[in-house]
Formats: C-alpha cells, sequence, structure tokens
C-alpha cells in the first residue's frame, strides 16, 4: 500500500516511515552516532520499494536529526539538551560578564550555539502582548525576532517586544549586536533596573509553520514560553515570547518554601 488513512487524509507510506524513524532518534532508540538503517535493511523492515524509501530518507534529513556522510550513510546528530535554571540563568552577573543567556547555557551543555536576527524594527503590539506591556493595543513598540542555533540545528524562536519609550533613545537595541550581555544588559545601563523575570509555559504540538521553522516531525511538541521582564519601578520594559523544540531543553526551577 503506498498510502494510509489518518485524520480523514491519505498519509503517504514514505511520510509513515520518515515519521517512525524520526520518532525513534526522538526517543533515543537510534541515538547520537548511530548509523540509520541501510537503504536495503529498511526495505526489508517496511516491505516497500527502495524509491519509497529514498523518498521517507529526504524527509528524515529535513528534520535535522541527522546528517549524510558520503560512503557511509545517514549518522545521528548529537543534539544534547540545553538546561534552563530558572534561579540561574539571568543572574546580573552573567550580563556583566558579557555573556547571554541561551549562550552561556549552550556553551555549558558542550554545543555550539549560533543566534540569527530575523527582524528588529518598529511594529503593533499585538493585544496579548501590549496587555503585558501595559500599553494600548495596537502602540509602536520595537520587536526583535531571533532563530536560535544548536550544532546547525534550529532549536528555538525568540521575539522580543519592547516599549518605544523606553527604547528610543538606547541605539544599541536597534543593532543586530546590542552588545556583551545582550539587550537585559543595555536596558540596566540606562537606569531599567531588573527585580525579577515572570515566565508562563504551555506545551503543545507544533503548527505546520513552527514544524517548518524548527525543522521537526509534523506534531512534534513545543514549549511556548513567555517572559516578562520586570523593573525595579514595577514596569514590564520586555515580553519576550518563545517557542522551543521540547525535547531541546530541560527546565529546571528553584522554588524557595517560605512562610
Amino acid at each position: 500500500m503506498g498510502t494510509a488513512v489518518g485524520g480523514g487524509k491519505a498519509v503517504p507510506r514514505y511520510v509513515q516511515i520518515a515519521d517512525e524513524i524520526v520518532q525513534q532518534i526522538r526517543a533515543g532508540v537510534l541515538g547520537a552516532g548511530d548509523m540509520v538503517p541501510s537503504e536495503s535493511e529498511l526495505v526489508d523492515r517496511y516491505g516497500v520499494s527502495g524509491g519509497t524509501i529514498r523518498k521517507a530518507m529526504v524527509e528524515v534529513r529535513a528534520s535535522g536529526l541527522v546528517e549524510t556522510r558520503h560512503g557511509k550513510g545517514s549518522i545521528v546528530k548529537a543534539r544534547p539538551p540545553v538546561r534552563h535554571r530558572s534561579s540561574e540563568r539571568f543572574r546580573r552577573t552573567h550580563r556583566q560578564e558579557g555573556r547571554a543567556a541561551y549562550l552561556a547555557e549552550s556553551a555549558q551543555s558542550g554545543a555550539e550555539a549560533k543566534v540569527s536576527v530575523l527582524f528588529i524594527g518598529p511594529m503593533e503590539a499585538p493585544e496579548d502582548i501590549a496587555g503585558r506591556l501595559g500599553v494600548e493595543a495596537g502602540t509602536q513598540v520595537l520587536a526583535r525576532r531571533r532563530l536560535y542555533f544548536r550544532n546547525g540545528t534550529p532549536v528555538e524562536t525568540a521575539t522580543s517586544y519592547l516599549p518605544w519609550d523606553v527604547v528610543k533613545d538606547i541605539p544599541e537595541l536597534f543593532a543586530e549586536n546590542p552588545g556583551g550581555g545582550g539587550i537585559y544588559a543595555r536596558l540596566e545601563e540606562h537606569g531599567h533596573v531588573f527585580v525579577e523575570f515572570v515566565e508562563t509555559l504551555q506545551a503543545r504540538p507544533a503548527s505546520k509553520a513552527e514544524t517548518s521553522e524548527l525543522a521537526l516531525s509534523p506534531g512534534a511538541p513545543v514549549v511556548h514560553l513567555v517572559r516578562d521582564a520586570v523593573t525595579e519601578a514595577g514596569r514590564v520594559v520586555e515580553v519576550c515570547d518563545t517557542l522551543m523544540a521540547a525535547d531541546q531543553f530541560v527546565f529546571e526551577y528553584r522554588i524557595p518554601a517560605r512562610d
């Protein structure tokens, strides 16, 4: 059979096979450095043609989970998770040392990190973001959208929204590289000293666009994290709307036991 029926639509057999291989990688059945079974082995396993397997492997490679080496076949990439330590990642000492949170955390996990800036400029604040910033929906804010990579694989997107009256006199915030310590360091240098960061997390399946942007398999889980950066004056001067590949991050929270 070339297709199967699921959710009212015919799913090509090669897509089913690709999804199964991707899930084996995500579950650790195929670990980092392991060889994906050869074409002939997959033909025997699934009882399909070589053409079907080759189409399936195109999908697997598109997931970003494997790399193909000439003469060797496809090998599972190493993708150690980044550990988010809520009580550590936004310490002022990190900013003073010129370290942004994501790059520092990736380095601790032994991964090679890269940040690609997708957009910087004015935009109208979406209703939910405006509510968090304490402004009217549609008010002009500065948006900074980034795509984060680890070992060459996209793992996270993040868009920061900042009030225009706060950023208009801080030219570094309009640059791709705002300097050591990132935008939080620049904000504090201009008197917006942080007292806390409030994060809300929600796990859900990725949308079609999100699976493409983060090189995920269809329906893969993501973590939607929204963070408010609150100053000593009680004002939220940044809202960061982040989408993360769920299998790429471990979240650790330290919660004081208080009366």
